[in-house]
This record gives structure tokens, sequence and C-alpha cells, in this order.
């Protein structure tokens, strides 16, 4: 994978009360190397996947010179944008897909949206999130045009999916069902963070306005084979590695009628090896557990909880072998076999609370300040050999490094995500191979093309 001409380095970020942490000072740039393949391997038996995490902090209009931010946060989004743009297999890198995990933008633009007032739903005050997250038009002048001028860097050039997570909704309010008990930061349970209330989002109008089926980005390409909610939900068809896979974005918390229409669309591409994306699956300790402050089937149950969509989707459709997500700050990864008794992997990542490149400048706040410090997911696959091997790694635009190659990355992060690991094990949450003994069988019948 070629090493990139980054931006500016100008940029370090800033995210909110409650989506934040960690620590130091930069290291010399290093340059990135991906796996090669076998020197007897078809050059184009490796591929990789870029996965973006939540680059809400990025975008946030209050992290921007603008509003008196120290720098203009939303360069590290653009850096990620300009690196997976020059790695793209179109212009001779080994990127073959890019999957985001949706909250791309931070704030909404309604009270609480016109179908759920319809349906009885009722906003009540909440004076912690409501300072950090009220509705506001800057999302539609500066946060929105920024995620699409990124995203502009690869269109055309690549297949590529955006789900919806929660910060991309319209609204996203307190729900009267769950009011906060906590009325000032004091009063916050840091072991029960519904002390904070219970948060809803609504509305699509933002997201498809950016991201919609209609739009420049998705319409009339034929790798865009289908979707649901005009966009909300999604599918692609990519080839690499000899192989075609089928790609299916869901929306957050996704309703009984977005698993209807994943599993017709599943059974419209029979026997190819299917990718799932979705906001919110992963705990960071590997569980499929909603985040419990923003729980959409506790607020409504027309929504699916990570273990409903297990049970109802994913387990059910042995096509899928992988589950990538967000919205969980941390970084997690488990397998688990499916009704067929077939292995699907789910991955867990989200740094969007990494805030090292804020304390590198000495930034201070009352509340801690995420940003994500430029990190983001590549997932190489290798199909030179007899069994196929996923190599997961985690690369930072910003430092110019891998994970693995930062001298104090557990001593940054560690703390704040997983602080009962020691260093090797923290290391390896973050770069790791996954042995996909079973793919070959599973799908070399229905969807191995000519190499």
């Amino acid at each position: 994978m070629k090493r990139p001409h980054l931006l500016p380095a100008t940029a370090l970020l800033a995210a909110l009360g409650l989506f934040a942490a960690c620590a130091a000072a930069p290291p010399q740039p290093a340059a990135l190397t991906a796996p090669a393949p076998e020197a007897s391997a078809p050059a184009d038996t490796v591929f990789t996947i870029a996965v973006i995490p939540d680059t809400q902090n990025y975008l946030d209009f209050t992290h921007q010179t603008a509003e008196g931010f120290p720098f203009d946060a939303s360069e590290l989004f653009m850096e990620q944008m300009a690196y997976i743009a020059e790695n793209l297999e179109s212009a001779g890198g080994e990127i073959a897909f890019v999957t985001s995990l949706g909250d791309v933008w931070q704030h909404q633009s309604l009270e609480i949206d016109a179908e759920h007032a319809a349906r009885g739903f009722r906003k009540v005050p909440n004076p912690i999130l409501d300072a950090h997250f009220a509705p506001t038009e800057k999302v539609k002048t500066v946060e929105m045009p920024k995620a699409h001028e990124g995203f502009s860097l690869i269109a055309g050039k690549t297949p590529f999916s955006v789900v919806p997570g929660n910060h991309d909704y319209d609204a996203m309010w307190s729900d009267s069902q769950f009011p906060p008990r906590a009325l000032k930061p004091a009063d916050v349970d840091p072991n029960d963070l519904t002390s904070l209330g219970v948060l809803h989002p609504g509305g699509l109008d933002n997201f498809r306005s950016v991201f919609g089926a209609e739009t420049a980005f998705f319409k009339g390409q034929p790798w865009y084979v289908a979707s649901h909610d005009g966009g909300a939900d999604s599918a692609q068809i990519f080839e690499a590695g000899g192989y075609r896979f089928l790609h299916i974005g869901l929306q957050f918390d996704p309703p009984n009628d977005t698993l209807t229409w994943a599993a017709s669309v599943i059974e419209a591409h029979k026997g190819l090896p299917t990718i799932i994306s979705t906001h919110d699956y992963l705990s960071k300790e590997g569980k499929r557990v909603p985040n419990a402050i923003i729980d959409g089937n506790a607020v409504d149950p027309i929504h699916n909880t990570p273990e409903m969509v297990w049970e109802k989707l994913i387990s059910q459709h042995d096509q899928i072998f992988l589950v990538l997500c967000g919205h969980q700050h941390g970084q997690a990864w488990r397998v688990d076999e499916n009704a067929a008794g077939n292995k699907v992997w789910q991955v867990l990542a989200d740094y969007q609370d990494r805030n090292q490149t804020l304390k590198a400048i000495g930034f201070k706040s009352d509340w801690p300040v995420g940003i994500g410090d430029g990190w983001m997911r590549l997932m190489t696959f290798d199909f030179g050999a007899d069994t196929p091997v996923l190599k997961v790694q985690t690369y930072s635009t910003f430092y110019d490094q891998l994970s693995r190659e930062v001298a104090d990355y557990a001593a940054w992060y560690k703390p704040g995500e997983q602080p009962h690991l020691s260093d090797e094990a923290f290391h390896n949450t973050d770069d790791y191979t996954l042995t996909l003994e079973d793919f070959r069988a599973r799908f070399d019948g229905a969807a191995r093309t000519a190499n």
C-alpha cells in the first residue's frame, strides 16, 4: 500500500462531554506497509477494505477555528479521505471497498421529527446533553457539506457504503419515557449512564440528502445494487481477491422492515460472501448489547437490539461471514457459529474518544473532549494461501503509523479503553489476524471469479 502525500498535519480534534479520552506526544512518522502477497500468488489475491469509524468529532462545527477551537478538526477527516483515495485499487493501491460505520457528523437540525411526534413521543429537557447536542442549522452549513466534500474524493472511483448512526438523524432527543436524573455533571452516575436519560433518533432527511440512493454518489452506479428507506439501508457488490462480495449497510438499530429487506437482498444474490456494516452492534467487551444511553428498542420497540439483529438476520443467513460496527467507544471482536454451524466474525472499531492530539498542545476543558487522532481500520484479505486470512490493522493518517508502530500507543489509549489488559494484549485488540478456515468451502462454488 503506497504511502500517500498527507495534507498539513495542523489537524487535532474534539468531540463532546460523553465522547472522549487519552495521552502524550506524536511519534516520528513511519511508512505504512501492508502485508505482501506470497511470491507465487497472483497480485489480485490481496486486497483491503478501508473501515471509517465514527467521524462526528472531526466534523463537529464547534471543533473548528471559526468557533474558537485551536485547529480545524475537519482536517483530520479530510486526511483520512485523501489517504483512502490515494490507496484505492483504481489509483494503483489495494483498497477495493470503503465502508463508513455511521455518526458521520455530530448535530441534528430538529427538536423531534414529525413521524415520532405524530406517534406520541415527547422530548424532555436535558440540561447536560442539550448543552452539547442542541439542534442547529450549522449541521447543514458546516458539518454535512464537509462530509460531502470528503466522500467526493472517492466518489466514482470505488464502491463504498455509508450507514446512518444516531447522530446522522434529523433529531435526537431525550425521550420522556426515560427522563434524566442528572441535571448537572456532579449528578452523573458513572456506573449508570441512564442517569443522563435515554436519547432517541428520528428522521433521515439530512442523511438522505448527502448519502441517499438518489444522490450522485450512488444513483446509476452498477455496484450499488439495492436500497431501502431512501438509502438509509443499502447494498453494494464488489469484486476483489478472486471473489464477488455482497455488502449490506443497515441503519441504526434496524427495524424489522430493514431486516426483511436485507434478507431479500441476500436471497437475490445467493452464494456471495456477505459483509454487514451497521452502527451499533458490539460493546467494547465484545457483547451484543446496546449502548444504554441510546437504546433504540427500549424507547421504540419497532427497533431491534444488536442481539435481536443477530437472532433474526445474521445467524440465519449463512452467506454473512463478517459484521462491522462502531458507535460504542473502543475495539473488540468475537466469532460465533451461525445456524448452519459456520463462523461469523464480528468486529468493533470506534476511536472517537481518543484525544492525544489535543493533549499534545495542552488543550484543557471542563469535559473530556474526544477527537479520534486520525485512527481508522485497514482490513486486508489474503487469498494467496490455501486457507485465507484477514489481517486487521489500525492506522492513523495523522501520525502516519500503524498502531503497533507507535511506542506510546498503550500508554496513550489503554487507560481509557481497556485498562485491565496488558500492553501486548491491548495492541492485539487493534492488530490481529483472523483465519477464515471455512471461507473456501462456503463460497468457492458461487462467488469465485476467474483469476
